[in-house]
Formats: structure tokens, sequence, C-alpha cells
């Protein structure tokens, strides 16, 4: 598969992926994580309680995310939980920032604005701006450009 073909089909599957869930937590577990943007591989797990959520969240939360390498260009994949600090968009844009500047960006549509928690699965690689063994600010933007949520990343390299 060319590099072209492949960063279409990554494109596609953040296209038909990037559509948003609402996940159902307590309060509780909402409230702890208020704006902030938890990176994992799969979606959050559930506790017994508020505190053993909270618990296991924090045990699969991850500050640097493994790339897969494919002709010459490193892909990442994860799944993201915005604990969102204000409700209301129905589109937001999840940036990625080195050094207060973009480097790359996803638009997230399809939002339930009464929602306070959205999850998700993202795809993006080098070729969308993004470099391997560089630490990035994530935020997800709303209206205005407003920050309603957001986390530090490092994107580590793709063995082959």
């Amino acid at each position: 598969m060319s590099r072209t073909s492949m960063s279409a089909l990554v494109f596609a599957a953040v296209a038909a992926a990037g559509g948003v869930a609402s996940a159902d937590l307590s309060r509780g577990v909402i409230s702890n994580f208020r704006g902030q943007l938890v990176i994992s591989k799969d979606e959050l797990p559930e506790g017994k309680n508020d505190k053993d959520t909270i618990s296991k969240i924090k045990s699969v939360q991850l500050k640097e995310l493994p790339g897969t390498k494919n002709e010459d260009v490193v892909y990442w994949h994860f799944h993201y939980t915005a604990f969102l600090s204000k409700t209301g968009n129905t589109h937001l844009k999840l940036e990625f920032l080195k050094d207060g500047k973009l480097s790359a960006d996803q638009s997230l549509d399809g939002i339930d604005a009464k929602s306070a928690v959205l999850s998700g699965d993202i795809a993006i690689n080098e070729d969308e701006g993004l470099a391997a063994g560089k630490t990035y600010t994530v935020e997800l933007l709303g209206a205005g450009d407003a920050v309603v949520a957001k986390t530090t990343l490092t994107m580590n390299g793709g063995g082959k």
C-alpha cells in the first residue's frame, strides 16, 4: 500500500471512528477529571465505586503513546475520553500544540451538546504534522476556541 493511500485510509478511519460517544460515568468521577483529556489504549474501565473507578482510570491513562511505523511514516491510534469543563458544543477541534504552535488537528462533529463526557478513537500520523519523540499539549477546543479539556502527550516512534 502506498504512503498516499495509507494516509487516505487513516483519514477515512478517523472520519468513521472520530464520531464521539458519551460515556456513562458518575458525577463524582466526572467532577474528579473535569477539564482533562484522558488518553488510553481502550475504553475506560469501571470500578466498584467512584474511588475505585478513579484509580482504574488513572492506571490506564497514557502520557506516552507508542507509534507504528509503516512505509517510513509513524502512525498513532488512541482512545480519548474528554471530561469537558464546559458543555454546549456540537463541534469540537482536537489540537496538538508544540511550544504553543499548532502541529496537527482533528475535527470532532456530531457531539451531544448536553454531554459532559465524550469518548472516541483517533488515528493520526506524521504526514499530518506530528513528529515521533516530541511532546505535545493536546487541547480540545469548543466555540470561540475555548479549551474544554486538555492533556500532555509524548508521541513515541514505531518499530518496523
